[in-house]
């Protein structure tokens, strides 16, 4: 068929009745539809809100339930520092055994660290090796945190008898 032919054909009107029929039949097929919702929502709000109620409890319960491996994350732990006991410097954020750990003259002062300069780097007893044994000669609690920080002297090494204050998990 050509275009003038379509155009040339009318169309012949869809009646009413055979259209709620198809309606009414699409009803049957569906099943359960919004219109039996909100029929029993009228006739019994009990059954409705209740049933509304049963699903939102069992989406808690199979929400509560899931991903109960119990599984805590695990990092550094914290040690009791008692003063006058002998510890060894161990970088808790440091996987690279050749790291080293900072000692700052007063406590506190580890935020204003600025790594930037090599003079600070190449400064006797800044940056300590992991592993060195030190005794801990006093304690400072900061921020809400006991133990923050801890003052440490050296035991062996280049820098032994010289002190400074370390991070208090630093020192394990």
């Amino acid at each position: 068929m050509s275009n003038e032919e379509n155009s040339n054909q009318t169309e012949e009107p869809v009646s009413v009745t055979a259209t709620a029929a198809a309606t009414n039949e699409a009803k049957k097929a569906g099943g359960f539809s919004m219109a039996t919702l909100l029929e029993l929502k009228e006739k019994n709000p009990k059954v409705f809100f209740g049933a509304i109620g049963g699903v939102v409890a069992l989406l808690v319960i199979v929400m509560a339930l899931s991903g109960s491996d119990n599984k805590e994350v695990q990092g550094p732990v914290m040690k009791n520092l008692v003063v006058g006991q002998k510890y060894v410097l161990k970088s808790a954020n440091a996987y690279d055994p050749g790291a080293t750990v900072r000692l700052v003259p007063v406590p506190g002062s580890m935020e204003a660290y600025d790594d930037t300069e090599e003079a600070d780097r190449s400064s006797s007893c800044q940056h300590i090796a992991q592993g060195t044994p030190v005794t801990i000669l006093a304690l400072q609690d900061m921020y809400g945190k006991k133990n923050a920080f801890a003052k440490v002297q050296m035991d062996e090494g280049n820098c032994k008898g010289r002190d400074g204050w370390a991070l208090g998990i630093d020192v394990q």
